[in-house]
């Protein structure tokens, strides 16, 4: 398996399991199904609503806690204390342990003051690192100006519509690992039936999905696919045994429209 090495030595399986939209119901079942299939980077979010099962998944799948690593997110947070509270409930809700990423979901409250809340539980050894999500340029700027622990991580809308060049190269000067999230574009743009993707799908004997996966992967920018079908987890987790060549990353690197497709960040 591919990983990712954090600014503070942590690794990360390059290919996580998205949970975002999983009903609870079902979550444990999908999160079981996806480590049997050999995913070790599971994501979720306080927003989801399912971090309980995501947790109840991870204590009952057999692994040892250190083989798997959970991402959460903090959501709603305004300020230095409810960010204290809300880790504690995150940690809670999980129950296995410790954290090995907590994120701030988004740049609202206070969030110099929200991070500072995180910084300390770091230092506690609570959460294993520490980042954000959906900062762009200005706000991460920001951010930086006031943090004492470089985040490890930004995870932003990335695909091959939307590639952030400008923000990974931010990123990458500070250290923090570009990590995306919708890296299928959630089907948007008619993604699934791209010329450009096909045909280059149709030389590796891949799908259009593990083609616009690889691209990120390729370039170091880990990515958390979400399904709740066992063919598509295992689909999304075979992209490792093909390499797309200069000419192709290229041609890829051309779909890009350089804009949100959700409208959000």
């Amino acid at each position: 398996m591919d990983f990712v090495t954090f600014n503070n030595g942590v690794k990360m399986p390059m290919i996580g399991f998205g949970t975002y939209q999983m009903p609870a119901r079902i979550t444990e079942r999908c999160v079981l199904d996806a480590l049997k299939i050999g995913y070790r980077h599971i994501d979720t979010a306080q927003c989801y609503y399912n971090e309980r099962e995501v947790g109840q998944a991870v204590r009952n799948s057999g692994l040892k806690r250190e083989e798997i690593f959970v991402t959460t997110k903090l959501w709603g947070g305004h300020g230095y204390s409810d960010t204290l509270n809300s880790i504690e409930n995150s940690l809670q809700a999980l129950n296995i342990g410790y954290i090995d990423l907590f994120l701030i979901h988004e740049p609202t409250g206070n969030f110099n003051e929200i991070y500072r809340a995180m910084e300390e539980k770091y230092y506690e050894g609570k959460l294993k690192s520490i980042g954000v999500a959906n900062f762009l340029e200005e706000n991460f700027s920001r951010l930086m100006a006031t943090a004492k622990v470089t985040p490890a991580v930004n995870q932003i809308e990335t695909h091959v519509f939307r590639q952030q060049k400008n923000m990974n190269q931010i990123l990458k000067n500070f250290g923090t690992i570009h990590e995306s999230w919708s890296p299928l574009a959630c089907g948007k743009n008619n993604i699934f039936t791209n010329k450009i993707l096909t045909e280059i799908a149709k030389n590796h004997g891949k799908t259009v999905a593990q083609v616009a996966l690889r691209f990120l992967t390729q370039q170091n920018i880990p990515v958390i696919p979400k399904s709740t079908h066992i063919e598509r987890m295992q689909e999304n987790f075979s992209i490792t045994d093909f390499s797309l060549s200069v000419a192709e990353m290229a041609e890829i690197k051309n779909l890009d429209k350089g804009k949100s497709l959700f409208a959000w960040w």
